[in-house]
């Protein structure tokens, strides 16, 4: 790293590397994580972490790094924030579990209408509870069967919905995720998903023009020849793919999805696991469209770190009868506890308004490096999901995977944590507390790292 952010790097506190990554102690767990650790993990480097504050992570050696992956977009208030901290800590002295699918807990409805204010569609709502995206995807898939009593499903290539096998039979974003695994849930159907990028080139009218595209293929193609509109359940979709390469869904192909399933009765499923709890400056990244959706899943921010995922419909839509679906550790209190604290602080530190602002101060910076620097293709995003597009080639637009990976390896030995995503993005997903001048080393290493490896 240059003496230059080196010196940045010290007047914001960090990043501090003391040892050779990994460390003596970090080899020690590399070598026990080997031994006993299920090899279906995906690790992108050897980050082994003992402690977090705020944007920063200290490993087992004492390393301190700037974690711009937020442990995923989970961290959204930053780690171990007091407050998540001390509500964590108080209920878990009260009240750890009775199970809210055999009994009730008062946090459970307070968390409910506090969701319901800020709701992306017009109430009144119901909200199921989960553990994790996947569990708040399943039960969103097999709500909108009942719902409907119809069995077809849309999703789209590209997407991540989880892993487990309603979720997996959504995904459609790496065929490793899906090898060796079928026969998955019958009834999928998956089409394009706007990558404007890569799908077209010129000006805006050209990216709209193809971005409908997308969206009408389903009515005018599916619904003509191989998929009834009348048996069709629901249209699952990121207003911001995560997995796939954090790619904004334009304005007018979500508002195409809506005429759709207005038109033809069909539920519109939008997975905000990722881009919601006011990662893109908004509550929820559908705000930004205008479109309002039929149920929404939520889980990675709205705890803080802890696990916890919401499925939230118009309460009409939720009409299944007791035993249909639950979930014994579903609203677990002290991960209800989190949540609320979680909302407390986005509101109290206006981490919205702070969100938007430092991402476009981010995308500001980033805007010169698709011309400047020779791997980078496209930087697009919202708020603090940004996605930078690796490519070897700029004509042809060549995924440069192995680009990708060098850059963020190379990051990591500077001392900032970012992850890929897509056949060849790195995302930059920092916790919603970070500031612009966090923002500002984190940009200087990771753009000296892609000038290194371009070299």
């Amino acid at each position: 790293m240059t003496t230059k952010t080196m010196t940045t790097a010290t007047a914001v506190t960090g990043p501090k590397i003391k040892t050779a990554l990994p460390g003596p102690n970090a080899k020690r767990v590399l070598e026990n994580d080997r031994k006993y650790i299920s090899p279906s993990y995906t690790r992108s480097y050897p980050l082994v972490a003992k402690s977090g504050r705020g944007i920063v992570v200290t490993d087992v050696d004492g390393n301190e790094f700037y974690d711009f992956s937020a442990g995923i977009a989970v961290t959204s208030t930053g780690h171990c924030h007091p407050e998540v901290v001390a509500a964590i800590q108080k209920q878990a002295a009260e009240l750890i579990h009775m199970s809210g699918t055999d009994f009730y807990y008062e946090n459970m409805v307070q968390l409910a209408e506090r969701l319901s204010k800020i709701a992306p569609m017009p109430g009144p709502h119901k909200i199921y509870y989960g553990n994790s995206g996947a569990e708040a995807i399943e039960c969103a898939l097999k709500l909108a069967r009942y719902h409907t009593k119809r069995q077809n499903i849309i999703a789209f290539f590209g997407a991540f919905h989880g892993r487990t096998m309603g979720a997996l039979s959504l995904t459609a974003s790496k065929p490793q995720q899906r090898r060796r695994f079928a026969p998955l849930v019958p009834g999928v159907t998956h089409v394009r998903y706007p990558d404007v990028y890569r799908g077209c080139v010129g000006g805006q009218q050209d990216a709209d023009t193809f971005a409908l595209g997308c969206a009408r293929f389903i009515e005018e193609k599916l619904f003509k020849t191989t998929l009834p509109p009348e048996e069709v359940a629901a249209i699952f979709v990121e207003p911001v793919q995560g997995e796939g390469g954090y790619v904004v869904a334009p304005t007018i192909f979500m508002q195409e999805l809506r005429r759709i399933c207005d038109r033809h009765g069909i539920m519109l499923v939008l997975d905000e696991v990722q881009s919601g709890m006011g990662r893109t400056g908004k509550w929820w990244a559908v705000e930004h469209t205008g479109v309002e959706p039929d149920m929404i899943c939520i889980a990675k921010g709205i705890a803080s770190g802890m696990p916890l995922s919401i499925t939230m419909t118009r309460s009409e839509i939720m009409d299944w009868v007791p035993g249909s679906h639950a979930s014994t550790f579903g609203g677990n209190p002290v991960c209800v506890a989190a949540a609320l604290a979680t909302l407390d602080v986005i509101e109290k530190e206006n981490l919205l308004e702070h969100s938007a602002e430092v991402g476009a101060h981010m995308m500001k910076r980033m805007a010169s490096w698709p011309a400047k620097l020779k791997l980078v293709g496209d930087v697009r995003g919202r708020g603090l999901m940004i996605g930078v597009d690796i490519v070897k080639d700029k004509t042809t637009k060549e995924y440069g995977a192995a680009e990708r990976d060098r850059i963020i390896e190379k990051a990591f030995e500077h001392g900032v944590l970012f992850l890929g995503c897509g056949p060849s993005s790195i995302r930059l997903c920092p916790p919603l507390v970070v500031t612009r001048g966090e923002a500002d080393v984190a940009l200087d290493v990771l753009e000296e790292c892609i000038e290194q490896v371009g070299k």
